[in-house]
């Protein structure tokens, strides 16, 4: 564990120095820009890097849970643990999210702490860093298309539609059965079991929010298609069609 320390400060060091040129290059932007950038980078690295891990590296999450960690898994999270300190620290600093967001970075940087710690694990957490890294890029891409006024297009309507199915599929489906996995295997500790359920049941937290948000946006286009449809239709005057 002592010499996992040094990896885990420089890749906190190297997230905070990335947010700092952000800051640089884009001073005429908010702090929360710079922030998003590097969390865009971060889910783009960590999503390649903790799905290599996971579906090509291995070992098998599914099968493996609780092995011993490989040294490509301690590096992936040593690497997403520099980056959550980071991120919490922004949070906190500058409070801008809510209790959820603030309880699923604790959480998550308890979790890597302990897998870290104890050497074994990072085959299952590594796979749970997976399906819930590969959504970011698209919730960061939500959040830039917004702020340049492109979000009510074509390709906002793709990035939600992606986000969605990838979020329902893979971080509560996938999520799942690795949970389900953990639980049911001897070898995993019983504290990251609970910590791992915990971790799920903010997913599902999350996956409610959602779902109000597609509720919304279901029910602004049903009110827009109807108005447009009261628009378009004819109207009659003494029973006849009035021309518009």
């Amino acid at each position: 564990m002592v010499s996992i320390v040094p990896e885990v400060a420089c890749s906190l060091g190297a997230w905070l120095f990335l947010y700092i040129c952000f800051c640089y290059w884009n001073e005429h932007r908010s702090h929360e820009w710079s922030c998003r950038l590097v969390t865009l980078l971060h889910g783009v690295i960590v999503t390649c890097l903790s799905g290599y891990v996971a579906l090509w590296d291995g070992p098998w999450p599914l099968t493996h849970a609780g092995s011993p960690n490989t040294p490509l898994q301690i590096h992936v999270l040593s690497l997403t643990l520099g980056y959550f300190i980071f991120d919490l620290g922004w949070c906190l600093y500058f409070q801008t999210e809510g209790d959820l967001m603030l309880f699923h970075h604790t959480l998550s940087i308890c979790g890597m702490i302990m897998v870290l710690g104890l050497g074994k694990s990072a085959t299952e957490v590594n796979a749970i860093v997976f399906v819930s890294e590969i959504t970011n890029p698209l919730l960061q891409t939500r959040w830039f298309l917004r702020e340049i006024g492109c979000y009510h297009t074509l390709l906002g309507e793709v990035v939600d539609f992606f986000f969605v199915f990838l979020f329902l599929v893979l971080r509560i489906g996938g999520g799942a059965l690795i949970i389900y996995t953990m639980v049911i295997s001897p070898d995993p500790s019983w504290l990251l079991k609970a910590g791992s359920l915990a971790m799920y049941i903010v997913s599902l937290g999350f996956m409610a929010e959602i779902c109000r948000f597609i509720r919304r946006k279901m029910l602004k286009k049903y009110h827009s298609w109807t108005r447009l449809r009261s628009m378009n239709a004819p109207v009659k005057t003494n029973g006849h069609l009035a021309a518009h």
